[in-house]
C-alpha cells in the first residue's frame, strides 16, 4: 500500500506560516506574546504572561474562536467593562498577529480565531512525523527515576504493578519531553524479612526448588515468607496462652530469635548463611525478570542493597563525628529532627544492623556519584512519605549539596473492590496471575465481540495479549498518582468509555481506513476546515504541550485521558463525515491527512503509558 498521507498548500500563501511551526513554537505562545505586546501598547503596562492564559475556546463559544483569554484581570488597568477590554484588545491582536483571522466578545472572554491555512500548514508539516510530540535532543543532567524496589521474599503483586507502570510511564514521559532519563531499580535483598523467608525453608522446606515444585522461584520464596508468618502466630499463641503478653511473647519467640540471628550471621558474611542467601536470591530474580518481561518494563541499572547498606554504615559513622548523629546508650544511632517537626530517627539498630534508611543513605550517595543528576526521583507510596523527608533532611545536614534534588513521586495505594492485601497473609494479588486473567478476559470479551474473524492463531492470541495488558496499564495510569484506587479487572477490559482497548480499537479502525484508502493522494491547496475537521485537529496539535504537561507534573494520567478524548473526538470525526467515500479529492485527503496524524499521536501517546496498539481488531 502506498502512503495516503501527503499534504501540501500553496507556499507563496503560507511561508510565513511555516517559519512559526518550523520554530517549534504553539500557538498558544504566539497568542500570548501577541497579547501582552497589544496590553503594553494599548495600557502602557507590562503584565505577567501568567495573567493572559491561553486557553482552549470551550465548546459553547467556538463558532467565536478557537483559543480564550479571560480579560478580567485586566481591568484595573484597562479601567473600561469586560466586554470593552476584550474588544480592543482583540483589534490590537487582529492587527499585529498574521495568524489571526477574526474574534468574538462573550463577556470577559476573548475568543480568537486562527486562520485555516496555518491548521493545514501544521497538518502538512507533520502527518509524515512518526515522532510527533516527542523530543529528540536531551538536554540538561539526567534525572535519575528509582521504581520497583521490590522485596526478595515475595513475588511481585498488584502494588508493585502500580509502581512499577508509573515508574517506567514517568521515565517515558521525561523522556519524551527531552530529558536524558536513567531508570533505576532498588532491590531489597537483605534484612529480617528475608531472613524469614530463608529460615522458614531451612526449617521446612525439606530441599525444595523451583524445579522440584514446578513454581517460580518468587513464588516459591513467597510461600515460605507465608509460612514463616503462620509459624510464628502459632508460636505466639502458645506463648500468650502460658500468660504472656503478646510483646513478651515476641521476645520469647524462639523463631524470631532464630530469624535474628540469622541477620547477624548475614552481616558477619558466614559462609553457610550466604550460600543459602545465594541461592534463593537467584530463583527471585529469575521470577523477577519473567514478570518484568511481561510488564514492558526495564531498567538501566539495578542497585542491591547488598552491596550499599555498608557505604550508609560509612555515612553514619561520618554523621556521628560530625556530631550530626547521637549514639544512645544501647549503642543505637539516632538523628533528632525535632527541630524540623519531625521526630527521632533510627539509622542503626544497637546490634549494629542497618536499617532501611542506613542503605537508602548509601544508595543516594552512590547515585550521586555515577550519574551526577540534576533530579533523583523516588516512585514509592505515600505510606512512605515520612521516611523520605527524613531521608533528604539527614542528607542536607549532612552537607550533600545535591539532596535538594531528591524528589520522592509519592502516589496512593491500589486496592481490590474487596479491600486491601497483605504479602504476609498471603491474600496479596499475584502479578502474575493478574496478567493471566487479564489476557483471559481480553480473549473472552474480543471472541464474543467478533473481533478476530480474520486473525490466525497466533494473530489472535499476540492480540489478547495486547488488548489484555493494555486495558490493565490504562485502568491504573488514568488515575491521578496522588489517589488511592480500586482496581477492577472487568471494568478495564470495556471497549466503551474510559478504557485502554476503547483506544486500542479506535487506533486499529484508523489503520483499517488507512489500509483501504490504498493509492497515494496529492492534495494540492489549503482547504476550508469544517468544525469537526478543526476540533480534532487543533486536540492533535496540542499533543506536545500535553506531553509537556504529563511530564512537568510527573503524571501519566494527563496523557491518559487526552488519549481517551483524542480517541473520543476522531470517532465523532468518522461517524459525521465521510472520508473513504467523499467526492472532493482535496477533502478527501485532508481526512486522510487527519486520519494519519490521529494514529500517531495515539501510538506515540499510549507508547509513553508503555502500551502497544494493533494494526488491525
Amino acid at each position: 500500500m502506498k502512503a495516503v498521507n501527503i499534504l501540501r498548500v500553496d507556499e507563496e500563501k503560507s511561508v510565513n506560516f511555516a517559519d512559526f511551526i518550523n520554530s517549534n513554537q504553539m500557538i498558544e505562545q504566539i497568542l500570548t506574546k501577541h497579547a501582552l505586546d497589544a496590553v503594553s501598547r494599548l495600557f502602557n503596562t507590562q503584565v505577567e504572561p501568567s495573567l493572559l492564559a491561553v486557553q482552549r475556546t470551550i465548546p459553547a463559544f467556538r463558532n467565536q474562536g478557537d483559543f480564550s483569554l479571560v480579560v478580567f484581570p485586566l481591568l484595573k488597568i484597562s479601567r473600561k467593562s469586560p466586554e470593552e477590554t476584550a474588544a480592543v484588545l482583540g483589534q490590537a491582536i487582529m492587527e499585529s498577529m498574521e495568524e489571526a483571522e477574526s474574534f468574538g466578545v462573550v463577556k470577559g472572554y476573548l475568543n480568537i480565531r486562527i486562520k485555516s491555512l496555518y491548521w493545514n500548514h501544521f497538518l502538512a508539516s507533520q502527518v509524515r512525523n512518526g515522532k510527533f510530540g516527542l523530543k529528540h535532543e536531551k538536554e540538561g543532567r539526567p534525572v535519575v527515576v528509582e521504581y520497583s524496589s521490590p522485596n526478595t521474599n515475595k513475588p511481585l503483586h498488584l502494588g508493585h504493578v502500580r509502581n512499577n507502570l508509573l515508574g517506567y510511564s514517568v521515565s517515558q514521559l521525561l523522556n519524551a519531553s527531552g530529558r536524558n532519563v536513567i531508570k533505576v531499580n532498588l532491590v531489597n535483598d537483605r534484612g529480617i524479612h528475608i531472613c524469614k523467608s530463608m529460615l522458614a525453608w531451612k526449617l521446612f522446606g525439606q530441599g525444595e526448588t523451583p524445579e522440584s515444585s514446578g513454581k517460580k522461584g518468587d513464588k516459591l520464596v513467597g510461600d515460605y515468607y507465608v509460612l514463616f508468618d503462620r509459624k510464628f502466630k502459632e508460636e505466639l499463641a502458645g506463648l500468650m496462652a502460658r500468660g504472656l503478653s503478646e510483646e513478651q511473647a515476641t521476645a520469647e519467640s524462639v523463631m524470631m530469635k532464630q530469624a535474628r540471628e540469622m541477620l547477624l550471621k548475614w552481616e558477619a558474611r558466614d559462609e553457610e548463611t550466604l550460600e543459602l542467601w545465594n541461592k534463593m536470591n537467584a530463583w527471585v530474580y529469575k521470577g523477577f525478570d519473567t514478570t518484568y518481561k511481561r510488564l514492558g518494563v526495564d531498567f538501566d541499572r539495578i542497585y542491591y542493597e547488598s552491596q550499599t547498606y555498608l557505604l550508609g554504615k560509612k555515612i553514619v559513622e561520618e554523621g556521628l563525628q560530625k556530631g550530626i548523629l547521637f549514639r544512645k546508650d544501647d549503642g543505637s544511632v539516632w538523628i533528632d529532627l525535632t527541630e524540623n517537626g519531625l521526630d527521632e530517627k533510627l539509622l542503626l539498630r544497637s546490634d549494629g544492623t542497618s536499617v532501611y534508611m542506613t542503605q537508602d543513605l548509601g544508595t543516594a550517595q552512590l547515585r550521586a556519584d555515577d550519574f551526577n543528576p540534576g533530579q533523583l526521583i523516588y516512585v514509592v507510596g505515600n505510606e512512605q512519605n515520612y521516611h523520605f523527608d527524613v531521608l533528604k533532611l539527614v542528607l542536607q545536614k549532612l552537607g550533600r549539596p545535591w539532596a535538594d534534588s531528591i524528589y520522592h513521586l509519592s502516589y496512593g495505594m491500589v486496592e481490590l473492590p474487596e479491600g486491601k492485601m497483605k504479602s504476609r497473609e498471603g491474600t496479596v494479588v499475584d502479578a502474575d496471575d493478574l496478567m493471566d486473567e487479564m489476557i483471559a478476559t481480553a480473549r473472552a470479551m474480543t471472541e464474543e465481540l467478533g473481533k478476530i474473524e480474520d486473525f490466525n492463531s497466533t494473530e489472535a492470541e499476540a492480540l489478547y495479549s495486547m488488548v489484555g495488558l493494555g486495558a490493565l496499564k490504562y485502568f491504573i495510569l488514568k488515575v491521578d498518582p496522588k489517589k488511592n484506587m480500586t482496581f477492577n479487572p472487568r471494568e478495564s477490559i470495556d471497549f466503551n468509555g474510559n478504557t485502554g482497548p476503547f483506544i486500542q480499537y479506535t487506533h486499529a479502525r484508523i489503520r483499517s481506513i488507512l489500509r483501504k484508502a490504498g493509492e497515494e493522494i496529492q492534495f494540492t491547496g489549503p482547504v476550508s476546515l469544517h468544525p469537526k475537521e478543526a476540533d480534532l485537529l487543533i486536540m492533535l496539535y496540542q499533543f506536545p504541550l500535553v506531553v509537556g504537561q504529563a511530564a512537568g507534573d510527573l503524571s501519566p494520567s494527563v496523557v491518559a485521558n487526552y488519549l481517551f478524548e483524542v480517541a473520543r473526538e476522531y470517532n465523532q470525526f468518522y461517524h459525521e463525515l465521510t472520508i473513504l467515500k467523499e467526492e472532493d479529492l482535496n477533502t478527501r485527503t485532508l481526512r486522510l491527512a487527519l486520519s494519519q496524524l490521529s494514529a500517531t499521536v495515539i501510538r506515540n501517546g499510549m507508547s509513553l503509558l508503555g502500551i502497544d496498539v494493533p494494526e488491525k481488531m
